[in-house]
């Protein structure tokens, strides 16, 4: 494992992914997925809520087929009593129709919810693994207790939860993933924190604020794969960039 790649099952991809939350299917979007791919991006993370469907059904009409080199990262289960086995297959089933494809490279539980059992919204994931139609499963907004139950159904290869420099509620979990194995995928990665430092240490570096917290987020963890979302091929360059920016253990410290 290098600085810049991470190994997702037997992939190795680009440690800054593509978050697809505001992907509408429009040409000039169809077109934007295809170049992010050219670039370098390895990791492209939509959900089955995302601009209500839209977002998997242009991944599905911009990839399809997937390129080897990809992964495409979709979740289900997100709103209260989705969890559940009867609802998640009807999830599961919607999403591979969008994708254009006959296997999910990796399927989160999008949340875990007290109506359902982590066990039933899991086992069902677990179903489809073997079944051949999810290649990966992970988890999103999970503790340590929780992934751990989980992982004595079916490998889990990632956890996304929300993490950023100001928001570090999930520490642990994020060093329990390095210590497992686990591919730690921090949502929202460019939210503020880091105050004066990220802006005088981005002016050091020659970079922007943005480009710093995501340096931050690769240096904080070997299993860091952040998603920053966005709709600009400039800003995707920027993001990709962040990669080359290493930070000093100083710098590193200030942030923290």
């Amino acid at each position: 494992m290098n600085n810049t790649t991470l190994r997702i099952g037997d992939t190795d991809v680009a440690r800054i992914g593509l978050g697809t939350n505001r992907l509408t299917n429009t040409p000039e979007n169809i077109a934007f997925i295809r170049e992010a791919v050219e670039l370098g991006i390895g990791m492209i993370d939509t959900a089955y809520t995302y601009t209500g469907g839209q977002s998997e059904q242009t991944i599905g009409e911009s990839l399809s087929p997937i390129p080897e080199s990809c992964i495409v990262a979709t979740k289900g289960g997100y709103a209260p009593g989705t969890g559940r086995p009867e609802v998640l297959r009807t999830q599961i089933d919607e999403s591979l129709r969008r994708l254009k494809t006959d296997e999910i490279d990796l399927y989160y539980l999008h949340r875990v919810h007290e109506d359902t059992m982590l066990q039933d919204s899991v086992g069902t994931l677990a179903a489809y693994h073997d079944a051949g139609k999810i290649r990966h499963v992970g988890l999103s907004q999970v503790g340590i207790d929780q992934i751990e139950q989980a992982r004595e159904i079916v490998p889990i290869t990632a956890v996304q939860n929300h993490y950023n420099l100001s928001e570090r509620g999930r520490d642990e979990v994020v060093d329990h993933c390095a210590r497992e194995g686990i591919v730690f995928v921090p949502y929202f990665p460019l939210k503020g924190g880091g105050g004066r430092a990220v802006d005088e240490i981005a002016e050091h570096h020659g970079a922007t604020a943005a480009q710093i917290r995501l340096a931050w987020l690769l240096r904080r963890s070997p299993a860091t794969l952040p998603i920053p979302g966005t709709l600009s091929i400039q800003h995707l360059k920027e993001n990709l960039a962040a990669m080359e920016i290493e930070l000093t253990d100083a710098e590193f410290d200030a942030l923290s």
